[in-house]
């Protein structure tokens, strides 16, 4: 009797251990896998491949590449090789930061032997400029613009010696765009200087008034600091100063050359082409030339020429003129001797006449 009470008592707990087993099973299985433990990047690497990045873009920023293309290209392959290294354990991933390191450190080597060379090409460029805006002379008459271009170059280089080489090459930049923008003014200082040393002014009065106008406007605005509108209004200016210079070389050489034509008709006139042929051939060989020049519009070269045969006919008038005057005065010496001749003669038949009485 106690062994089947033992034994039904050994059932149930055996029942329930399978019911409580085939109850939890399933809430076992709908849980989620656990993670598998990723590999957690080291700060060192982060770091590595920062200093890397930051070393190539201050070489390129400085054009090392186009100063050292070879070690450029060397220092590329290494780059990308140090970011292609597998990082699945920390002694890999110490391998790849001792491979950006080392790419950073070529990258600053480079940086190095460029930034001499870069910084001499920078100053070359501002040095041209400013020699350029010199020789204009357009800074006599505008000291002070230079003097504060210079101020700017100059702070350029003690920002270089400092160290700075960011701000230097910004600071360089805007010196050279100073020394630009001051050439500009010597360009349309001087254009319009030869407008009225020429004369030209009157051919385009409206054009030359207006451009007087905008050049006012932009020196407003540069000495305002406002640079881009005083190089708009700068730009506008010379365009019109070139298009009067332009206009007057068109009617100054229609204006040379209907001088030309009628010194070469007076030349005709007075017979220069036969009493001063060579003088004469050599001014109509000139005037063709001025003729074919005008007629390709090319009228500065034209006016120079038809000038020039201007001067060759009326050279060859003269010389017609002082030949004329050299026959007549020998015209009248050998009048002068055979009057003589005849009053000799006149008076030797006298005394024969005489003396035969």
């Amino acid at each position: 009797m106690k062994k089947s009470i033992f034994s039904l008592i050994v059932l149930i707990l055996l029942f329930a251990l399978i019911s409580v087993s085939c109850t939890t099973t399933p809430e076992a299985e709908t849980q989620p896998a656990q993670p598998v433990s990723e590999v957690v990047v080291p700060v060192g690497l982060d770091g590595a491949a920062a200093r890397a990045g930051d070393a190539r873009k201050l070489a390129v920023d400085f054009e090392c590449p186009a100063y050292f293309p070879s070690d450029w290209d060397a220092a590329e392959t290494q780059y990308i090789a140090a970011g292609n290294l597998p990082r699945s354990n920390a002694s890999e991933i110490q391998q790849a930061v001792a491979s950006y390191n080392a790419a950073a450190d070529v990258y600053d080597d480079l940086f190095k032997k460029t930034i001499p060379l870069y910084a001499q090409a920078r100053e070359d460029e501002v040095m041209i400029a400013r020699d350029d805006l010199i020789a204009t002379g357009f800074t006599y008459s505008f000291p002070d613009y230079l003097e504060k271009a210079d101020e700017i170059a100059l702070e350029a280089l003690d920002q270089y010696e400092a160290g700075n080489y960011y701000d230097a090459k910004d600071t360089a930049a805007k010196a050279l765009y100073e020394y630009e923008v001051l050439m500009m003014g010597a360009r349309i200082f001087l254009t319009r200087q030869e407008i009225v040393d020429r004369g030209f002014w009157e051919f385009d009065s409206d054009n030359f008034d207006k451009a007087d106008e905008v050049t006012i406007a932009a020196i407003d605005e540069y000495e305002a600091g406002n640079k881009e509108t005083a190089v708009t209004n700068a730009e506008e200016a010379l365009l019109r100063y070139n298009l009067v210079l332009s206009n007057g070389w068109v009617a100054y050489s229609a204006v040379r050359r209907d001088s030309a034509v009628s010194e070469r008709e007076l030349a005709l006139y007075e017979r220069a082409n036969i009493a001063a042929r060579d003088s004469f051939r050599e001014a109509d060989a000139i005037y063709n030339q001025a003729g074919e020049a005008f007629s390709s519009e090319n009228f500065q070269n034209a006016a120079i020429l038809f000038t020039d045969a201007e001067a060759l006919f009326m050279i060859s008038r003269q010389e017609t003129w002082e030949k004329r005057i050299r026959a007549i005065e020998t015209i009248r010496l050998a009048e002068e001797k055979i009057e003589e001749s005849n009053e000799t003669a006149i008076e030797a038949e006298r005394i024969i006449e005489g003396g035969s009485r």
